[in-house]
């Protein structure tokens, strides 16, 4: 069998999956980009990817939740979380069959599920009834846009950035609520990722914040780096991740965090970041307060960040996946 991998290059993107498919594929030589178009994610996709492999003789890496129907022993897939099984209002009736009827099959007999936290492997172990073993956790690695040299983005007011992308479980309601109920409300300014919603701006209104909150739409990673730089706190009190790659990049750039203590956020903030219950609004004001006025505690954090971030690199990602994928033969 040819010793080159195809690999669903459709995933490659500039967030999320798409990053870590991005890294993947610039830093391995024997991958090969897959020669199918169309979303990876398509309704159809698996059938479409099942005939594709039927014709070639290679084995197959997603870095995506996509599958195949058959080919499963030379497959590899990546299953970042299990976010469309665990939160309800974040799926449709044909993701649910999709996960149940092809993404479990394709855990039970591929060769390999990578993932990227001990949070998600477990998950996944439960949910698909497969050993641990099968599992193996590759991580995230900061890119090299996000690191502490970058130049600062100047706002008119110190200010908050709240990373998300309007999703319910990114939590951004009760972020700006408690961001309102907090005595910063005055002195700091809010930037958000994206652009504003009715929903949102709705909200924002009944709040009363309307001249506090700023929306910097699509950015780089340049662009982004910059705004974590200059950002008093990244306050990222999400409910539901996976990984939760906003905090290390964060970290990276020299900026103290408040994060939640719910699934993967803690394992992967560790002691580095201030960590708070999402569903408690006064919890997370008294932390927003906290970390913007007191110097000691911003100091500990910032350099705690530096340290923990050091452990998730793309090299590291990239050894795993060499040894677990690459190395072992399918």
């Amino acid at each position: 069998m040819d010793k080159t991998i195809i690999f669903d290059s459709r995933w490659i993107g500039d967030h999320g999956i798409g990053r870590f498919a991005r890294e993947i594929f610039e830093r391995i030589d024997c991958l090969e980009k897959i020669g199918i178009t169309g979303k990876p994610s398509g309704k159809l996709d698996f059938l479409w990817l099942t005939l594709y492999l039927a014709r070639k003789k290679k084995n197959f890496f997603s870095p995506g939740y996509n599958a195949p129907v058959l080919f499963l022993k030379r497959s590899v897939i990546t299953v970042h979380d299990l976010n469309h099984v665990d939160v309800e209002h974040n799926t449709s009736l044909l993701k649910k069959i999709y996960y149940r009827l092809i993404l479990k099959r394709a855990c039970k007999r591929c060769h390999k599920v990578l993932t990227v936290s001990e949070f998600s492997k477990q998950r996944i172990a439960e949910w698909a009834g497969i050993s641990k073993d099968k599992i193996v956790v590759v991580g995230n690695g900061v890119s090299d846009a996000f690191n502490n040299s970058v130049p600062p983005y100047e706002h008119e007011k110190p200010f908050i950035f709240i990373a998300g992308n309007r999703k319910l479980h990114k939590n951004e309601h009760a972020a700006l609520r408690a961001f309102a109920k907090s005595s910063l409300r005055n002195s700091h300014s809010v930037i958000m990722t994206g652009s504003i919603t009715e929903e949102l701006s709705s909200l924002i209104k009944e709040l009363d914040i309307n001249d506090d909150i700023f929306f910097c739409g699509r950015v780089t990673d340049k662009e982004l780096a910059s705004i974590y730089k200059g950002a008093s706190v990244l306050f990222f009190p999400s409910l539901y991740e996976g990984f939760g790659l906003p905090v290390i990049e964060a970290m990276s750039c020299g900026t103290p965090v408040i994060t939640s203590n719910t699934t993967s956020l803690g394992e992967v903030s560790g002691d580095a970041a201030l960590l708070v219950d999402p569903t408690n609004i006064n919890e997370m004001t008294y932390a927003l307060e906290s970390v913007c006025s007191d110097e000691r505690l911003r100091e500990t954090l910032i350099s705690k960040g530096f340290e923990r971030c050091k452990r998730y690199t793309w090299e590291n990602t990239i050894n795993i996946i060499k040894r677990e994928v690459i190395e072992k033969k399918l």
